[in-house]
């Protein structure tokens, strides 16, 4: 029995990576819902995750037992215990710098995640235009996105039948799935090969399936929402 224990599908980019590469690739899991609430040591939330992981955070994947908490971690351990999915690239070299961009993702990028908090259900291109306009760092931290994507997709263009960014989907597409539903609802500018990958990203069948989820939760989380009022 596995089992991925995830947050609200809107807001929750960390608990969106396993739960793609996971249904994307064809690994079975349940999924345990935990809404987003207060996060007090007395929330449901806390209560729930508490016992799985001692930082109280999701995602969270159980399987026999074992819990195995954080996105990196969970990614490698299902590429241990899933061969069959070949969730990492088989080149070594490859390999190397798949793993690369994903812990540049993983400790990185924090003025764009910042400023842009996932919402995929918002239309957020004014917001999208104020950061732009105003926060430099966000900007750097989407040219230096917009250069690993560019370089990549070039670098594999010869045997890029599926157009990801080592060729085939991998760990590395599903940990920057939340960067695309972040520069697609903020509407941030993109040339046009990264539109074009975003564009095949967002029509893999597990993305595909994490939004329309998202979509579905008709929910309002008031703390992860501080540009409105109301859903």
């Amino acid at each position: 029995m596995r089992q991925l224990y995830v947050g609200n599908k809107n807001y929750s980019s960390w608990s969106m990576r396993p739960w793609v590469l996971m249904k994307q690739a064809g690994i079975p899991f349940d999924e345990i819902f935990v809404r987003f609430d207060s996060f007090g040591p007395d929330s449901e939330f806390k209560r729930i995750i508490g016992p799985l992981n001692p930082t109280g955070l999701v995602p969270v994947l159980v399987e026999d037992g074992l819990a195995v908490w954080d996105t990196l971690a969970i990614a490698e351990y299902l590429a241990e215990t899933c061969p069959e999915a070949q969730l990492w690239p088989a080149d070594k070299a490859q390999r190397a710098r798949a793993r690369s961009i994903c812990a540049e993702m993983h400790g990185g990028f924090q003025a764009l995640r910042s400023a842009c908090v996932m919402n995929i259900e918002a239309d957020l291109a004014q917001q999208g235009a104020l950061i732009w306009r105003d926060n430099a760092a966000a900007r750097g931290d989407v040219a230096r996105i917009i250069s690993m994507w560019s370089e990549l997709l070039a670098d594999h263009a010869p045997s890029h039948a599926d157009g990801m960014l080592f060729g085939r989907f991998s760990i590395a597409d599903a940990y920057y799935a939340p960067v695309v539903m972040r520069l697609t609802r903020y509407a941030l500018p993109v040339p046009v090969d990264v539109a074009g990958y975003m564009r095949r990203v967002e029509a893999l069948p597990g993305v595909k399936a994490w939004v329309e989820g998202a979509l579905a939760e008709h929910d309002f989380v008031a703390f992860d929402e501080p540009y409105r009022l109301k859903r």
